[in-house]
């Protein structure tokens, strides 16, 4: 098929809710295609090239400041819980198309439930709204399935076609991109660890797909009237193994491919408890995804190739692309985002994810009593709280050979961007709401401490003080464990500290 004859595939609206197509808005003027779940690694990626299409887009999350963090020119940012109907009636109202792409592995053993569950009340939600069409975004399902992961993906697809609303589904399998949980593990293996003992699924089979090429998928699919209703698998242009991938990885990477030694004892899911050791990967999703990796994994993507005919990455291209993407991307953040390069100080061999650890504490001060003494950090009172432990760090940091704490404050109570506070950096601020410091000490690893500053409704604060680290490989994740037992009390302590000082003075 032509590309010409694709173009006149575009589905025919009821006059009386015509789109522009240029702009993709209502005759309310109101976004018409809504990303549900657009803080989430796909949905991250997806608005941005929706609104180069020049698509009007509103984007949910639970957490608004997620979305808020993101900096999405002109979309309409919405709060919304599948789990919760009467946020989805608001997220849905006035929308046509509307992208499903939440699942709830990140929330344990319970997640088939809660998956099904969400998928029910958005199908219910949508049908309530009048949207024309929902795409979803699955996984590739093999004829044997049995792992929850796998069964989960296809059972939410099913129960989301049990509704009114017409369902185009897109199953893809490894999706090779920053930040894609089954890349981030192959990335953190082959970069720390030179010799890998593991289970045999490393000769499993799957068809990799380049984000770019899923992202295509994504836009075009529901502009055309041949794929509503439909099922489509979506793969790669070739079906590696684990092993070949990784090894492929290394190469890209610059690094010798890592001696793998397969052993039939330590099965799918023994090995994603050993992962929790060995990758930053959130251990629940790591656990959804191994267990699933007894299984080979085809793609009969014929159909979607004719409907939306486009050139496919190799794996090694593939990689190619996200690395260049990643040393492409901004040199400066003013806070922490998931995976931002500058955060992981321009390493690509630095852990994708984040571990994290906070404390926070409230009070009756308003942010404006908070904030000086956020700003004033490091200073002539110290951090507030266990003084001497903060001390103690920046001597051990002096005797690894980093700089041991060695600066000052430009100015006793002042900031701005550039300054040092010891051995951190200011990277970002925001007065009275955020202050966010970049790590520079000398650690196997990159990592942020973020204080944000949350009015409360009767006027006064809620004050969290959050670490991130992005461990480089098992030397940069023993680092973060040795200190994670101090990390909680540290930080609880500091938050509740500074509201006690700040209630006080403005008292």
């Amino acid at each position: 098929m032509s590309a010409a004859a694709e173009q006149q595939e575009q589905p025919s609206l009821d006059p009386t809710q015509a789109t522009d197509p240029a702009s993709g808005q209502g005759p309310d003027d109101r976004p018409s295609c809504l990303v549900f779940g657009a803080s989430g690694y796909i949905g991250s990626h997806l608005v941005p090239r929706l609104l180069d299409e020049g698509i009007a887009v509103r984007v949910s999350s639970r957490n608004r400041a997620v979305l808020e963090a993101r900096g999405w020119d002109g979309v309409e940012i919405v709060t919304a819980d599948a789990l919760e109907s009467p946020s989805l009636d608001r997220a849905l109202a006035g929308i046509e198309i509307a992208y499903y792409l939440v699942h709830s592995m990140a929330a344990g053993k319970d997640f088939g439930r809660l998956d099904l569950q969400a998928a029910a009340n958005f199908a219910e939600a949508a049908e309530r709204a009048g949207v024309r069409r929902i795409v979803y975004l699955g996984g590739l399902v093999p004829d044997d399935a049995e792992s929850e992961h796998i069964v989960s993906r296809r059972d939410t697809g099913d129960v989301l076609r049990r509704g009114k609303v017409p369902v185009t589904e897109l199953r893809a399998g490894i999706i090779v991109g920053p930040g894609s949980a089954a890349f981030e593990v192959m990335r953190d293996l082959v970069y720390h660890l030179p010799v890998m003992i593991t289970p045999r699924w490393v000769e499993a089979k799957s068809p990799p797909l380049a984000l770019d090429n899923l992202l295509m998928y994504l836009v075009r699919l529901p502009q055309l009237e041949a794929a509503e209703g439909r099922i489509f698998d979506a793969g790669g242009p070739e079906t590696l193994t684990y092993r070949e991938m990784m090894c492929i990885l290394a190469e890209v990477g610059g690094r010798r491919p890592p001696l793998i030694i397969p052993v039939p004892v330590l099965t799918p899911k023994l090995s994603a408890y050993w992962l929790r050791f060995v990758t930053a990967v959130p251990t629940n999703i790591a656990r959804a995804l191994i267990e699933g990796l007894k299984h080979d994994f085809s793609a009969d993507d014929s159909e979607l190739k004719r409907l939306v005919p486009q050139h496919l990455l190799g794996f090694r291209e593939a990689v190619e692309a996200v690395f260049a993407a990643e040393r492409e991307s901004a040199p400066v953040v003013a806070r922490w985002i998931e995976g931002a390069f500058a955060v992981r100080q321009q390493r690509i061999d630095y852990a994708y994810y984040a571990k994290r650890a906070g404390g926070s504490a409230e009070t009756s001060a308003p942010p404006s009593a908070v904030w000086p003494l956020v700003s004033g950090i490091g200073g002539s009172e110290g951090w507030y709280y266990m003084n001497g432990l903060w001390q103690l760090r920046d001597l051990m940091d002096k005797l690894a050979g980093g700089p041991g704490g060695q600066h000052g404050r430009r100015h006793p109570t002042e900031l701005r961007v550039g300054d040092r506070i010891g051995s951190w950096s200011v990277i970002g601020l925001e007065p009275e709401r955020r202050l966010s410091l970049a790590f520079g000490m000398r650690a196997p690893g990159a990592g942020m401490l973020e204080f944000d500053l949350e009015p409360r409704a009767d006027g006064g604060t809620k004050l969290s003080i959050t670490a991130y680290w992005h461990p480089a490989g098992v030397w940069g994740l023993a680092y973060w464990y040795s200190f994670q037992p101090a990390h909680q009390f540290i930080f609880s302590g500091t938050a509740k500290a500074i509201c006690q000082r700040a209630e006080a003075r403005s008292g």
